[in-house]
């Protein structure tokens, strides 16, 4: 199994709690390949880095704990069968609380900065107004996460050289799987705290396991997401589509069908699998993750048949 990462070379100055952040961020991403890709699928794990280093800590209000309320835990551990199952897995180690790797570069709340934002800044965004930008201004328990506001030049360098290079690794390992096969799916990994997660069905108090997005069929095949479905509820999940997640920037941004990229968010209920109080592995974690394994090798066994159905009907 190859482990890949990179750092593109700084474009500019950088200040010292930047270069701090880029240092104990090493290797800042992962790529874990197969010995031979034998899928057309790629796996995607933004938000489940889990190191914090002190520069980060000492800038903020809060301890690291509440500040992993935002971190997809451990959900690259849960989808690490797509490996051993032929596909690649890229995977964050810095966190989403310092960047958020499912926005554009440069959603920007002018907030928390000192000096006025370039022009180039998103910063009227629904998600930059919702404190959760680029550069999140809370965590998912609403609580501010900077003591003061930030220099643009410390927030560029971690664009620059977080955020850039892993979007690229992102789009290599795409246009590779689908130069190879024809076509790729995307797969893009995250976990849903327990109160956001819907009801199974309505008059049910119990709450879904799994919410696919496919932007409501706009980023991928309805076959997929179809197969994917019945993947996960032939392992006893409880899986909804679209509700109240259906995709998000990488989503949007990568599923383009017509031209035979697909991509499908998968949110996991982290109530089935952690202790949502410590974030520590729950009583659930290894069954979670042999059933999410056991839908995921059902679901990668009609993938070709599914994209080859799909290559007929377009003819």
């Amino acid at each position: 199994m190859a482990i890949y990462s990179a750092i593109d070379p700084p474009r500019h100055e950088e200040t010292p709690l930047a270069m701090d952040a880029m240092d104990a961020f090493y290797p800042p991403f992962e790529v874990l390949k197969p010995s031979r890709q034998s899928a057309p699928a790629v796996f995607n794990s933004p938000h489940s880095g889990r190191i914090y280093p002190h520069s980060f800590l000492k800038t903020s209000r809060l301890d690291a704990l509440a500040l992993r309320r935002s971190e997809d835990c451990y959900i690259d551990e849960l989808f690490g069968a797509a490996v051993e199952l032929g596909c690649p897995l890229l995977k964050a180690n810095f966190p989403r609380a310092f960047l958020d790797l499912n926005r554009e570069p440069y959603e920007l709340d002018p907030a928390m900065f000192a000096e006025p934002l370039p022009n180039f800044a998103n910063t009227s965004s629904m998600r930059v107004a919702g404190g959760l930008g680029t550069i999140p201004r809370i965590v998912s328990e609403h609580e501010e996460i900077y003591k003061g506001p930030l220099e643009f030049a410390e927030v560029e360098a971690r664009i620059e050289r977080l955020y850039r290079p892993y979007h690229g690794a992102l789009r290599s390992l795409l246009q590779a799987t689908a130069a190879e096969f024809g076509h790729a799916l995307l797969v893009d990994c995250h976990s849903m705290p327990s109160t956001a997660a819907p009801p199974r069905s309505a008059g049910l108090g119990t709450r879904a396991d799994v919410v696919l997005g496919d932007r409501h069929g706009s980023t991928a095949s309805a076959a997929l997401t179809e197969a994917m479905e019945r993947a996960f509820a032939g392992q006893g999940f409880a899986v909804v589509r679209n509700k109240p997640y259906a995709g998000g920037f990488i989503t949007q941004t990568h599923g383009r069908p017509d031209a035979g990229l697909h991509a499908i968010q998968v949110e996991i209920n982290r109530a089935i699998y952690v202790d949502e109080r410590t974030l520590s592995p729950g009583h659930g974690f290894a069954a979670v993750k042999q059933a999410v394994a056991a839908g995921l090798r059902d679901f990668l066994m009609l993938l070709p048949d599914l994209f080859l159905m799909r290559r007929i009907a377009a003819e």
